[in-house]
């Protein structure tokens, strides 16, 4: 069945490949990009491939942007927009750490209201969240991250329950660590204040990120979670990373300091 599903931060990563196959299964898109070269460039690729969708600009931070976005008729949200920022937490800017929260946390919250608001009144309509696999585990030199993740399970536990009754579904989607160049920019990111000031602690130990997975499997699951009739409400990808969610989950509960 064909659904209206829109996409934040589609200019990029996930969100690019997750409307590029959702064009292709013959969905209305509609490809949310934070910046204006993004969508001129989405357009054209789109446009390339003889695929159909509707590209925007929406920057979720920008309020202008979010309420032109609100008055779409959605069948599926699929709140993906995020950005990272790494550093220790004793040493993070807190402007940073704020930073992380309004795009994470509390931009994509204000879409999920809006839409979530017209999903009840007209009794069915889905939310896509992508989470993380560091919403679920400890994350040292990525407290940020990890922290506005934390926040957005806790979100969707309650949002779940509370629409459920009205016919509206959430579901989580918990990425492990992929080769879409996120990861990456994110560990760099703490480059741009670390000798702006005294530390007290060390640099993130430097690591080549030679161990992320190939993105296809993600944005396969993606779609499928999205086209599912009934799609798990939690869904952590790889296996691998499943696993060590399941074993660091279980070991806390003993862990002393």
């Amino acid at each position: 069945m064909s659904r209206t599903i829109l996409i934040t931060g589609a200019g990029s990563g996930f969100g690019r490949g997750v409307s590029f196959e959702l064009a292709r299964r013959g969905h209305r898109v509609i490809a949310g990009c934070q910046i204006w070269p993004q969508v001129t460039e989405l357009r054209q690729a789109l446009k390339a491939e003889g695929l159909s969708a509707e590209v925007i600009k929406l920057d979720v931070l920008n309020e202008i942007d979010r309420n032109k976005a609100l008055g779409l008729d959605i069948d599926v949200l699929f709140n993906n927009a995020g950005i990272m920022e790494s550093g220790p937490m004793v040493e993070i800017p807190m402007s940073v750490f704020r930073s992380v929260f309004e795009t994470n946390v509390f931009a994509a919250l204000e879409l999920a209201q809006g839409f979530g608001k017209a999903m009840v009144k007209r009794g069915a309509g889905r939310i896509v969240w992508t989470s993380s696999v560091a919403g679920l585990v400890k994350v040292p030199f990525d407290g940020a991250y990890a922290a506005s993740k934390h926040a957005v399970e806790g979100i969707c536990s309650a949002l779940r329950e509370e629409l459920a009754p009205y016919g509206v579904q959430v579901v989580t989607i918990n990425p492990g660590a992929y080769r879409t160049g996120f990861n990456d920019t994110g560990m760099e990111a703490m480059d741009q204040w670390w000798a702006q000031g005294e530390r007290v602690v060390d640099h993130w130990p430097v690591r080549e990120l030679n161990r992320q997975h190939d993105p296809v499997e993600m944005v396969a699951t993606m779609v499928e979670v999205i086209e599912a009739e009934h799609p798990a409400y939690r869904t952590v990808r790889p296996a691998v990373a499943e696993e060590m969610v399941r074993r660091e989950q279980a070991e806390v509960w003993d862990l002393k300091v």
